[in-house]
């Protein structure tokens, strides 16, 4: 513990340079825009803003980086409480009671409880993260060519069994992902593949430019459709609300922790911040005095989802710096940025990088500090932006990620691309296909299968070497229990029938 405090005192040095404060408020504002906007999102503003950090310090980018999704968080209360439209998808269970205490003339205690809960949340899993990250990657150091791909192997057979969606979509957009993944140089033999004749596919599918074209292309195609107006109540915070509201939010201590509890925990395993988000307001419901009267206006409703969703949103990043595994798709996402700036996730992170992963850390804690004071004083602002009518908001986004797509390489087949991967994100949220494990196998699957041929020249073949060890055939054992989860609980039901 001791070790971790004086690394955090380091990371806090690193992070609270005059630069890097300056890139944590811009980082901020960015994020809080992107959340209030429904058009985007905290996935979605990283991959299309990532292109813009290629020239900077990997410490200072991720920062930014981090900082917009902190901002998006915060920001996706905004639209839930005061227009009934959730500004992220885990800000849906916010609308339940943040909506009608807005219109009851609440909407300053609404959102005060929910940015305050929100902080909280983050709170709870940046400690978890400081303390438990350097155990993992410890442990991680233990780690060869079998292990890493056991990891792997459970986190994909994590999102198949633990996914709310069903899992053959979840199978089939993984499997595209791999395709996608496969496409260009051979990771092992060097030798292209799946190019078909064309030359410019060698370097395969590029990731940013497909995150942009799913999320930004694909989110705004989906609002184009469904052309949004927005309607809602004013709102204005001042030091009288934020006070009352201080003084009523520890009578729901159990529900915060609750909340941050479930949240951590979908975040370091792949549930993510949107079930954590419906799990806690579930449970605050189903063990309040008042659950009954939850979704007539109750600030207990508000403040369950959000502790749980920004716990879940935070804690995210503890398996992806320890292990190279990403908990959300906006952890997937920076995923891919460390791997551009040459860092490679996983245990050696830690020793070999001290300063950006500890500055990081420290950027959460002061991100979210300065983030809660800036959306407690801006509100108005974020409320008015909402007005702009989205055929002026629509194209301006479009553009922004064009700009992203033809950074990347200087291309204009990345922006042809950007709109093909596009067409897909848009059609996936259209049939109700997840994203998620598109992204984590485009992601992964390189790292996957490289784990997987090292593993297999080293047995000459054999399988078995995935239970060569108590280790690695814990982990394969447990991903093959999250694999066929969903059998096995269909059979549990059909067994034993629910008592009526």
């Amino acid at each position: 513990m001791a070790e971790s405090l004086e690394a955090l005192f380091h990371g806090f040095a690193v992070a609270m340079t005059f630069k890097n404060v300056g890139f944590m408020l811009i980082g901020i504002l960015l994020g809080v825009l992107i959340g209030v906007l429904p058009g985007l999102g905290g996935a979605n503003g990283v991959a299309i803003l990532l292109p813009l950090t290629f020239s900077m310090e990997p410490t200072s980018a991720i920062i930014m980086l981090s900082c917009i999704y902190w901002g998006a968080l915060f920001g996706g209360a905004i639209t839930s409480v005061l227009f009934n439209i959730p500004g992220e998808p885990w800000s849906v269970a916010t609308t339940f009671d943040g909506y009608p205490m807005a219109r009851d003339g609440r909407a300053g205690e609404a959102l005060t409880a929910a940015f305050t809960s929100s902080f909280f949340g983050a709170l709870v899993a940046v400690l978890v993260i400081t303390f438990l990250a350097p155990l993992v990657a410890k442990f991680a150091l233990r780690f060869g060519p079998p292990e890493f791909f056991a990891v792997y192997f459970l986190t994909f057979c994590s999102f198949v069994g633990m996914s709310k969606e069903p899992p053959a979509k979840t199978v089939a957009s993984m499997m595209l992902g791999f395709a996608l993944a496969a496409v260009g140089l051979d990771t092992v033999t060097g030798q292209p593949r799946m190019i078909f004749g064309v030359y410019e596919m060698i370097r395969g599918f590029d990731f940013l430019i497909a995150v942009i074209g799913l999320f930004g292309i694909g989110e705004i195609l989906l609002t184009m459709e469904e052309g949004l107006s927005f309607k809602g109540v004013s709102a204005k915070i001042n030091a009288r609300v934020v006070w009352q509201t201080w003084k009523e939010l520890p009578k729901y201590w159990a529900t915060s922790l609750r909340g941050a509890l479930v949240g951590c925990w979908m975040g370091i395993t792949p549930g993510g911040a949107t079930p954590a988000s419906f799990m806690s307001y579930g449970l605050a419901k189903r063990f309040s005095k008042d659950g009954p009267q939850f979704g007539t206006g109750k600030i207990e409703g508000v403040v369950a989802p959000e502790t749980a969703a920004h716990a879940a949103g935070t804690s995210a990043l503890l398996p992806m710096l320890t292990l190279g595994i990403p908990g959300s798709p906006t952890a997937a996402v920076l995923l891919g940025g460390l791997l551009i700036w040459g860092l490679q996730p996983g245990p050696l992170l830690f020793v070999e990088h001290k300063d950006f992963v500890w500055g990081l850390i420290a950027s959460i804690y002061l991100g979210n500090i300065v983030g809660l004071i800036i959306v407690l004083t801006t509100v108005p602002w974020w409320a008015a932006i909402l007005r702009i009518p989205f055929s002026i908001i629509g194209p301006v986004i479009i553009v922004i990620c064009a700009i992203g797509a033809f950074t990347v390489h200087n291309a204009m087949l990345d922006v042809a691309m950007m709109l093909f991967f596009g067409v897909i994100g848009y059609a996936f949220k259209k049939l109700n296909y997840p994203l998620a494990p598109l992204v984590l196998a485009l992601v992964l699957g390189d790292m996957a299968e490289s784990a997987f041929r090292q593993s297999m020249i080293v047995s000459k073949g054999s399988i078995a070497i995935f239970w060569s060890n108590g280790l690695v055939g814990g982990i394969m054992g447990l991903a093959l229990i999250l694999l066929l989860w969903p059998l096995i609980a269909g059979a549990k039901n059909k067994l034993i029938p629910k008592r009526t």
